[in-house]
Formats: structure tokens, sequence, C-alpha cells
């Protein structure tokens, strides 16, 4: 036997090529298509969307070509819905999506906020769409209280990330002067996680002391005026700055630029963007982290349409494959040009065929 006859697709194929030969005695195609199970039919017909904020943040334009890949690989619709940071109209376009296509729908989001995911979930379980959520909820909501459309719930383990990039600061710093902090949108999980590192590292390196910390929302633009404020107000005593995702901390080394001091003053970031890849390669940043976001958009809707065809019953999984932090990769000066070969010279290779493979444990909680 084939290894992929009990793939429930290849039986599917299977079963259609068999009932259309029976029924090629009936009059009229309406005859045939009768006789097929609605869901059958509708599994053909699905579309696949990622929800994120914003596509001209690196971070989440990987993200969508993920999605986009999957979807093409099923030969299927894919409609992503951007936010723009506006959680009444993420909310909103869910809903007329899972209107449009009349719930046969397989969606991967990343909420504009936690509260958020409560309104997103409770309209997906309605309407029978599967969905994997990824970086922000509330503690106590769990993919398992939502079986089986609910599949998985993806993030990183941004406390450890956020101390290891701070680590790697200090130690570009000498171990000792003044360093500044952009931090993300302030009730985003990752945002409360990876501050929580920078807190972590600073109590290990007592000569370093934290200048200042402040939001800048994922933000670039806003990154750009709050460093340039930073250079004016603390001068020389700036001796590094700590940003919680590559965007900002883009828009923290176009400040540097500005004033000639780029690759005097080390930065590091989170999220692994290429902007930030090719800065580690010339010089002007020092680290940067990824949990991969093509590959995290493309599994995520494997995930679901999984769980969707059969292939995978959510209730039967461990919980930790159900709410999981995926395995991230640091990338310095000595992985840097190996890693761009990888991730951005050529396209990257669509892989989720092991939606397991880079689980590196439960989501911990407070207690």
């Amino acid at each position: 036997m084939n290894k992929n006859d009990k793939d429930p697709t290849n039986q599917l194929q299977f079963s259609r090529r068999k009932l259309l030969i029976g029924a090629a005695s009936l009059a009229g195609a309406g005859a045939v298509a009768g006789l097929f199970p609605r869901v059958l039919w509708a599994q053909e017909q699905v579309t696949f969307s990622n929800a994120f904020r914003s596509m001209t943040n690196p971070y989440h334009a990987l993200f969508n070509r993920g999605g986009e890949a999957f979807a093409t690989s099923q030969k299927a619709a894919y409609s992503p819905l951007v936010s723009e940071g506006n959680s009444q109209k993420s909310i909103a376009d869910i809903r007329a999506l899972i209107s449009k296509t009349n719930g046969n729908l397989v969606l991967t989001v990343d909420p504009n906020d936690s509260a958020d995911t409560r309104a997103i979930i409770e309209e997906c379980v309605k309407a029978g769409v599967y969905i994997t959520t990824i970086w922000n909820k509330p503690d106590d909501m769990h993919p398992w209280d939502y079986n089986p459309y609910w599949v998985s719930h993806l993030s990183e383990d941004g406390e450890a990330v956020g101390e290891e990039m701070a680590t790697q600061l200090f130690e570009a710093m000498g171990g000792k002067g003044g360093v500044v902090a952009l931090g993300g949108i302030l009730s985003n999980v990752p945002a409360i996680n990876r501050r929580k590192g920078l807190d972590a590292a600073l109590k290990k390196y007592p000569d370093i002391k934290l200048l200042d910390f402040q939001p800048a929302d994922w933000s670039a633009n806003k990154a750009f005026a709050i460093v340039q404020s930073w250079l004016t107000r603390f001068g020389s005593d700036l001796n590094g700055i700590w940003s919680c995702n590559d965007d900002m901390g883009m828009g923290a080394l176009e400040a540097l630029r500005g004033e000639g001091l780029a690759g005097s003053i080390p930065i590091v970031g989170m999220d692994g963007t290429e902007q930030a890849v090719q800065a580690i390669r010339s010089g002007e940043y020092i680290a940067t982290s990824t949990i991969d976001p093509y590959w995290v958009g493309s599994v995520g809707l494997a995930l679901g349409y999984a769980a969707k065809t059969g292939k995978l019953d959510p209730a039967r999984e461990p919980r930790e494959h159900r709410e999981f932090y995926i395995r991230p990769q640091m990338v310095n000066r000595a992985n840097a040009e190996a890693f761009f070969n990888a991730n951005f010279k050529t396209p990257p290779t669509l892989d989720v065929t092991d939606y397991w493979s880079r689980v590196a444990g439960p989501i911990r909680y407070d207690s």
C-alpha cells in the first residue's frame, strides 16, 4: 500500500472517482452533485487567511508570505486581513470574511491586543471556523476549552529572548554604561515578556544603567523620533540601545545614522527581519532573534487545515501541542551571513510537514 493511501485527502479523491463512475448513468450533473456530502464540496472551496497588524511591518510581511505560500500549495484562495492596529477593524473584518465564505475558512490570527482574542475565538467557534492564534491571548483562555476549532496558540518565550538580547548588548558595551530601551505596545504579550527579560538581565549587570524606557508601539517612525530625543538628552552617556523588535530597531539605527553614530552605539532587536540581518552584516547592529515568521504564517494554516480535513484531531493532542513556545534562533555576526543566504538571498522553503518540529515547550504563566 502506498504510504499516502490513508491520507484523508487521497481517500477523498479516490472515493470521488468511484462515485463519478457509478453515477455515470444518472441524468444531469445536478443528480451527481446531489450525491456528494456538502462537506466534501466545501473542502474544495476553502479560503485561507492570515490576520495581522500591518503589511509594512517586515515581520508581518514575512508572516503574510508564509500564509500565501501555504494557500498556493493547496491551490486555494488566500485573503489576508490587515488591521493597521485597529482592534475593532480586525474583529469586523474577520466577521465579514466568515460571512463571505459561509464559514468555510481557515484562519491564523495575530490579535491586535490580547483582549481581542475572546471575541475572535467566539466568532470562529460559532461559525465552525478552524483557527490558530499567535502571540496574544488572555492567560485564562486556552485552545482545549474551545475544541476542536481553536487548534493551537503559538508564541515565543519572550522573557528568555529579551534577556538573551540584553545580554548580548551588555557584553558588546563591555558590561558597563548607559542603555535606553524601546518597548512595544504595552498590553501585547511579547512586549510584556521581552521587557521582563530586559529587567532580568539588568539585575545581572549592576554596572549597566537603564537611562530610559519608552514604548514605540512596534513602529520604526515612533522609535526614530524617540531616539533622536534621547541622543540630545543623554549625549555621550548613551552607550547602547535595546529594542523590543527589529522594526523599532531600524528606526533607532536611522536616528544614529543621522548623527554619524551608526556602528559606534550598539543596537539589538528581535524578530530576525531582513533589514536587521543586513545591519548585522554591515556592523551597525549587534544581534536579533527570530521564530521564523514565514514558517509561523504557513504552519498556523497547516494546523487549521489538518484539523478541518480530519488529519489532526486537536482534542487528542497533548497540551504542549495546543499552547507552545517556538524554538527561537539567535542571529549575530557569527552566523548572519549564513542566515541571510538561507532566508533572504533565496526564497524560504515551505516546510510544514512536521507541525511540532519547532516546539520548545509549553507556554508558562505567572502563578
